[in-house]
């Protein structure tokens, strides 16, 4: 692989306005780079013309610079409409899909000087933490390419992971920022609900779950795509001089977890303790079920408002995969009365979190409950003896962060006794965007997996 292709989006820009690198040189690299380890990976798709995007990075030299991206390739997240280029969502209801116009988070990226060469796998509407669709077929992981990469943003992760891409996007309803990170050993950020531009300021207290995000090899380029993605609305700042860090462990035996998951998570909890931070356990400041509850049931009725005009046509409906139809069905049996409750529900978990973060800074939880599982399976039917009763019980250690639109990190946590990689949730108060990134940066000065165990392709 192409030295160029390890460094951080931030150097690579640094070296492409000191003239050191042109922007022809990195397009080839990547190109390269993607022609040699897509094909088993399988996490870029859609990928355009060749001498197409040569020509964009040709007339990317010719031009003055227009951001801190400018002539850097990126691929978009497949649930990102992007102006001439197939964006099918996962799903072969779109599957000839290509729109007419940007959505504005590409156009954000192209303002700052980013080429779009094409787009990152996705599960079928990003629904569920695996990215296989029937359009494309599966993404697997780089660290061993009989597992899953994660999802929904799984061919973000594997990209960044194999060196294809620098930066991606991804969004995150349950974990889709946080999963795959942990899994292909890179960071993911899930902002605080309302930061991102299009996105109500009170979000968390409406249905809408899910957030958009950077992921990448770095904080560094964690902080300076968000800026980019929120149009400089976030600005990074410092964090607390002595973090106290609260480590909730399985949330008092309330998640199963694989053999090596809390042990992994444990060591990481070491190296902060090294950097001088008060890391401590906590009791589960609030009833598991219950975050459950109230998370199942919005969630089913997010997606049933979203998708649920598919389903009522039976052409569309025998198309969508049975986690789609269970949701929309599952959405459109909830009464009045269910959804009032798991309102209330997450009022008081809001109210908990101010207690919480009234004592401590960060929240630590495991990124995911179990390794990375067989491509070929939809998901895992039970963590450590213990049956999953949906096809995302396996991830509700995330439920926490999204039913509170809290601002999450994943951070690499190293490597198990099976050689994969695995993650933990660094989890701030609302609006501790800022602190959070720079807790983050400390850990990553001491660790930087990403760069000192990359996958061997």
């Amino acid at each position: 692989m192409s030295d160029l292709l390890r460094l951080d989006a931030v150097e690579l820009s640094r070296r492409m306005a000191a003239r050191e690198v042109s922007a022809v040189e990195l397009m080839r690299a990547t190109l390269d780079r993607i022609a040699a380890v897509n094909g088993p990976v399988k996490a870029i798709v859609s990928l355009k013309d060749r001498e197409a995007l040569m020509g964009e990075a040709r007339l990317a030299d010719a031009m003055p610079r227009s951001g801190w991206l400018h002539g850097i390739p990126m691929a978009v997240k497949d649930l990102v409409a992007v102006k001439g280029v197939r964006s099918t969502f996962g799903s072969p209801l779109f599957a000839d899909h290509v729109p007419e116009v940007d959505e504005a988070l590409v156009m954000r990226l192209r303002n700052v000087g980013a080429i779009i060469i094409g787009k990152t796998n996705v599960p079928e509407f990003g629904l569920g933490s695996h990215s296989y669709n029937p359009v494309f077929g599966v993404t697997r992981n780089p660290y061993d390419l009989t597992l899953s990469a994660g999802g929904s943003s799984g061919g973000a992760g594997a990209a960044l992971a194999s060196g294809m891409v620098a930066l991606a996007d991804g969004s995150d309803m349950m974990g889709s920022l946080r999963n795959p990170a942990a899994w292909n050993s890179v960071y993911g950020f899930r902002p605080t609900a309302g930061l991102m531009p299009g996105e109500p300021g009170d979000a968390v207290f409406t249905n809408r779950l899910s957030t958009r995000g950077p992921m990448a090899r770095s904080v560094a380029d964690i902080s300076a795509l968000l800026e980019t993605l929120t149009d400089g609305v976030f600005q990074p700042g410092a964090g607390p001089e002595t973090p106290r860090i609260g480590w909730l462990a399985d949330w008092g035996g309330a998640y199963p977890m694989e053999a090596g998951i809390l042990p992994l998570a444990e060591a990481a909890l070491a190296v902060m303790a090294d950097l001088g931070w008060q890391v401590e356990p906590i009791a589960p400041p609030f009833e598991a079920p219950a975050l459950w509850r109230s998370w199942t049931d919005l969630r089913s009725f997010s997606v049933a408002l979203e998708h649920g005009a598919d389903w009522r046509d039976p052409a569309k409906r025998a198309l969508l995969k049975p986690e789609v139809v269970w949701e929309i069905e599952r959405g459109f049996a909830s009464t009045g009365d269910q959804i009032e409750q798991a309102a209330a529900i997450r009022l008081d978990w809001l109210a908990a979190l101010d207690d919480v973060f009234s004592r401590i800074d960060a929240l630590v939880l495991p990124s995911a409950q179990c390794w990375p599982f067989p491509a070929e399976w939809h998901w895992p039917k039970e963590i450590a003896g213990v049956a999953m009763d949906t096809y995302h019980r396996w991830m509700e250690v995330v439920v926490p962060v999204s039913l509170a639109g809290l601002p999450c990190l994943n951070l690499p946590a190293g490597f198990g006794a099976n050689g994969l990689p695995g993650g933990l949730q660094l989890i701030g108060a609302r609006g501790a965007d800022a602190a959070l990134l720079a807790m983050g940066e400390h850990y990553h000065r001491a660790t930087d997996w990403p760069a000192r165990h990359p996958p061997d392709l």
